[in-house]
């Protein structure tokens, strides 16, 4: 509001103003708006614990100054449904809040509403290998538990992916679901699908980003559900989905290169 004032007086000045000293005064002022924009944009997000997220390929990439690649592979908590816009799902959040804190990245959303294990490994050569990622984050698991999937096909299918990705030579993170009214309707198969999930992760040394732990941290702070959860009680509104990235955000920077 101040640089906005500056500029109304030069504006309404009776003095003649240099252009070139116009000129630079607009570059300063644009700056000047564009980091306040940016400030603005995030979100006051409840606190939760810090999950560290070690991720040696991703390290390597940004260690030799190259753009790292990660991919946002998932259902339709990663492709955004809900979200206000494009730029408001979690995947434009994350690389926003990495970029912001210095961090060469592009993340891309590979996030297909309604898949489960079963279509995702269908398309994991060409979507995901195929990309030559430094780092997946792997969101499954919300729909075999509303579906009552096989839990035993689920671990199948959740192995297999993690391997390939592995052979390919990604970093992967898994992530599992999230609270909502949704997960009190079906909570014995969302605990299982979770449980799974971590099995996963621990059996194959890869790591995993628990939206359940995160949430559940919220819910202990006075954040309630509906605050970052959409009206369908399942999937999350914008400021859902940008806390979200700020934590994945906290996990993944804490043991990156940082160049400025």
């Amino acid at each position: 509001m101040q640089a906005l004032g500056a500029m109304r007086v030069l504006r309404h000045s009776r003095w003649m103003v240099p252009g070139r000293i116009l000129a630079v005064f607009c570059l300063l002022l644009g700056l000047l708006l564009m980091g306040q924009a940016r400030a603005e944009d995030v979100p006051a997000c409840p606190p939760a614990p810090l999950q560290l997220l070690h991720l040696p390929r991703l390290a390597q990439a940004l260690a030799e100054g190259r753009e790292a690649r990660i991919l946002a592979f998932g259902s339709s908590s990663t492709q955004g449904a809900y979200a206000s816009a494009p730029d408001r799902t979690y995947p434009a959040r994350l690389e926003a809040a990495l970029r912001r804190e210095g961090l060469a990245v592009r993340v891309l959303n590979l996030g297909r509403g309604g898949e489960d294990a079963l279509e995702m490994r269908a398309r994991l050569e060409a979507d995901v290998v195929a990309a030559e990622p430094d780092l997946v984050i792997w969101q499954l698991g919300v729909n075999g538990a509303i579906r009552e999937h096989s839990l035993t096909r689920f671990r199948t299918l959740l192995r297999q992916g993690v391997a390939r990705m592995q052979e390919a030579g990604a970093d992967v993170v898994l992530m599992d679901s999230q609270r909502g009214p949704w997960a009190r309707a079906h909570a014995v198969l969302r605990d299982a699908f979770d449980g799974v999930l971590a099995e996963v992760a621990q059996e194959r040394g890869i790591q995993l980003f628990s939206r359940r732990k995160m949430m559940d941290a919220w819910a202990a702070g006075g954040t309630a559900d509906a605050a970052v959860i959409a009206p369908d009680g399942l999937h999350h509104n914008d400021r859902g989905y940008a806390c979200l990235a700020e934590a994945l955000a906290a996990g993944i920077r804490a043991e990156m290169p940082v160049s400025r």
